[in-house]
């Protein structure tokens, strides 16, 4: 007896509709919805991250997002430790603590203009996630241990990461507007606003305003990471006449 042929052989008939299958979605997890919201905030900024936003990409509904994350809020402080995460962080040397401060500064600045639209988020952020804490360890263990009182390290602490988040904030605002402009090169965005402020300060009236408009050059001869660097030496030297 001949062996009847295996169905599964054989094609489906025209005139079935047979339904395609449908993709296998990804087990939803808190670590997956918090990279997805930081891509987001990376490629199209912090204003179109959104609980919907978010589940578009992992083809469901926002509802299904609850059940890992409380809410936007919540959201927003989870991609913010993550990316406080990336910063490097040595052992700390007492002996050392300014250049090491100088160099935490750097760093926690690089990372935060790299994912420049999240500075936003450390303005309004109270400091408790892993990461968080990790980087508040590194400053206020260093000034402690290099001899500073806790109260005067909480300080300096405070207003060192201000300057650093603030800062950051402020380029945020630039990639705004460089996105409104429809502009992808961050240098010609910036050539064309300081060129702007300086024609714009130039025909100042020399009799109300004689140094903005005598100094031009001066004003607009340092680029935003010359800026920062200045501010930070500032910062530094204020904390180093403080240290016992």
């Amino acid at each position: 007896m001949a062996r009847m042929a295996d169905s599964q052989d054989l094609p489906s008939p025209p005139w079935r509709k047979s339904r395609k299958p449908a993709p296998i979605r990804r087990q939803l997890s808190q670590d997956l919805i918090v990279e997805a919201g930081l891509r987001i905030a990376d490629t199209e900024g912090l204003d179109a991250l959104s609980m919907r936003r978010i589940a578009q990409e992992f083809d469901t509904g926002p509802a299904s997002l609850y059940a890992h994350v409380a809410n936007k809020e919540e959201l927003l402080e989870l991609i913010y430790d993550r990316v406080l995460g990336e910063i490097k962080l040595p052992e700390r040397e007492p002996s050392r603590w300014k250049d090491q401060l100088r160099a935490y500064a750097r760093e926690a600045h690089r990372v935060l203009t790299t994912h420049s639209d999240v500075a936003r988020v450390a303005l309004a952020t109270i400091p408790s996630g892993e990461n968080s804490l990790r980087a508040g360890e590194f400053v206020f263990g260093l000034l402690i241990e290099a001899g500073m009182s806790p109260r005067e390290a909480s300080l300096s602490m405070d207003r060192l990461s201000l300057y650093i988040v603030g800062d950051a904030y402020e380029g945020s605002l630039h990639h705004a507007r460089m996105r409104a402009a429809g502009l992808d090169d961050p240098r010609e965005y910036f050539e064309s606003f300081v060129g702007q402020i300086a024609s714009y300060y130039r025909a100042l009236p020399s009799s109300r305003f004689p140094h903005i408009s005598r100094f031009v050059d001066d004003l607009i001869a340092d680029d935003g990471e010359d800026r920062f660097r200045y501010g930070l030496e500032l910062i530094l030297d204020g904390i180093e006449a403080r240290m016992p």
